[in-house]
C-alpha cells in the first residue's frame, strides 16, 4: 500500500506587488506597530506541555525589560486592528497573558493569548512570516467557503485571528466514540469539506491541519470542518494531494463515510457544496478575478509540479487546456471556472464512491 508523500519543506514565497495591490484595495494591508522580526528578540523560553505532560512543540517566550513593554503594547494594538479597526479605547481592559513560539511547521508562528481582565475570558491571534501561498489560501477560504477569515498583512508579517475548533486528530482520537457523536452528520460535512478543498486546490489537509467546529442543535450536534493550514495552497503537483480523503491520517473518517454513505448520497453532497460555492463565486466575481489575476503573476510552485498538476487536471476535466498553462494561478482560475461555472450532478454506479484508503492500491494515481 502506498500513501502520498508530501513535499518535505515548501519554500516560502514573498508577497509580490500584484498581491500587495489587492491586499491594499480590500483593507487587508495595514501598518502594524510591530513585525515578525521584532518578536524574534525574545530572551528566554520554557517548553509548553499539554495536560498529559507531553511536549506540544510550542515554547512560552519572555522578553527582556527593555523590550517587554514595547512588545506588549504593540500586541494589544494589533489585536485592536483585528477586532475593532484599531480603536484601543474599547479594549483597554485586555492584556497579553502569554506569548508562545512554535518550533514546528513552515511558518514558525507566535501565538498571542489575550485575556479580558474583567472576566478572565481569553482569545488568541497569530503572528507569522508572510507567505504568498498562505495569503492566497486565506483569501480564497474567505471568499468561497462558508467561513469568514480575519487577517492582516504588513511588509513580511502576517497576522491571523484564531480559528476556533477541536483539532482534527484530537477529534478523531477522543470524540468519535462519545455517545452524542453523530457519524452521518460528520460524514456529510467531511464530503463537503473534501469538495471545497479540491475546488480551491487547498492541499495537505491531514487531520492536524483542520479543526472541527461543533454546534449543538436542538436534536443533534452539527459539525463544520475548517482548515487552519493554508501553506500548501496550489503548490503540490498531483490532483489527489488536494483531496483530504487520500490522507492516511483521515482514514477513520473515510472509513465510516464508506460505510454510511451511498455513492448517490456522496454525489448529492458534493453537488450541494459546489452549488453553494457557485453562489459565492458569482457574487464575488470582480474581487475573485482581481485575486486570481494577482495569483497568475505570483510564483507559487515549481515548473515540474505545475506541469504534473496540469496533466492530472486535463485528465480529470477531459480537456487539454491545462497543459498550456505555466502558472498555478492560471490553473486555479480555469479549474474554478470548470468546477463552479455550471455545477452538474454526476451520475454514479452502484460501486462505492468513497473507498477506504486501505483498499486503494496506488495513492499516487
Amino acid at each position: 500500500m502506498q500513501f502520498m508523500n508530501m513535499s518535505r519543506k515548501k519554500p516560502s514565497f514573498p508577497v509580490n506587488s500584484g498581491l500587495r495591490k489587492y491586499l491594499k484595495k480590500y483593507k487587508r494591508e495595514v501598518e502594524l506597530p510591530i513585525h515578525y522580526e521584532d518578536m524574534l528578540r525574545w530572551s528566554d523560553s520554557t517548553p509548553l506541555m499539554n495536560d498529559r505532560g507531553e511536549n506540544t512543540y510550542w515554547e512560552s517566550v519572555i522578553f527582556d525589560a527593555a523590550s517587554q513593554q514595547e512588545i506588549l503594547n504593540g500586541l494589544r494594538r494589533i489585536y485592536a486592528l483585528l477586532k475593532t479597526d484599531g480603536d484601543t479605547d474599547i479594549i483597554s481592559h485586555l492584556a497579553v497573558s502569554r506569548i508562545d513560539y512554535c518550533l514546528f511547521g513552515n511558518s514558525n508562528p507566535f501565538r498571542i493569548r489575550i485575556v479580558n481582565q474583567l472576566n478572565d475570558n481569553h482569545d488568541y491571534f497569530y503572528i507569522k512570516k508572510a507567505d504568498a501561498s498562505r495569503v492566497f489560501g486565506l483569501e480564497l477560504e474567505h471568499i468561497l467557503s462558508p467561513n469568514r477569515i480575519d487577517y492582516l498583512v504588513d511588509q513580511n508579517t502576517l497576522i491571523e485571528a484564531h480559528i476556533a475548533g477541536i483539532p482534527g486528530d484530537v477529534f478523531i482520537e477522543n470524540y468519535m466514540d462519545l455517545p452524542n457523536f453523530f457519524p452521518t452528520v460528520m460524514a456529510k460535512e467531511f464530503v463537503k469539506f473534501n469538495e471545497r478543498c479540491f475546488v480551491m486546490l487547498l492541499g495537505d489537509m491531514r487531520s492536524y491541519n483542520y479543526v472541527i467546529d461543533i454546534t449543538p442543535d436542538f436534536d443533534k450536534e452539527q459539525y463544520r470542518v475548517r482548515p487552519i493550514d493554508f501553506d500548501q495552497m496550489a503548490y503540490e503537483g498531483r490532483k489527489n494531494y488536494y483531496l483530504p480523503q487520500f490522507y492516511k491520517e483521515n482514514y477513520q473518517v473515510i472509513d465510516f463515510c464508506t460505510k454510511l454513505l451511498t455513492p448517490q448520497t456522496v454525489e448529492q453532497y458534493k453537488y450541494e457544496e459546489r452549488t453553494l460555492m457557485k453562489k459565492r463565486y458569482d457574487l464575488a466575481k470582480p474581487r475573485l478575478n482581481r485575486l486570481l489575476d494577482a495569483m497568475i503573476e505570483q510564483p507559487l510552485s515549481s515548473p515540474e509540479k505545475i506541469a504534473s498538476l496540469a496533466k492530472d487536471l486535463d485528465k480529470y476535466h477531459n480537456t487539454t487546456r491545462f497543459s498550456k498553462f505555466k502558472t498555478m494561478g492560471r490553473i486555479l482560475k480555469n479549474h474554478l471556472s470548470l468546477m463552479l461555472g455550471t455545477p452538474k450532478l454526476t451520475k454514479v454506479s452502484s460501486k462505492v464512491a468513497y473507498k477506504p484508503i486501505a483498499e486503494r492500491k496506488d495513492m499516487n494515481s
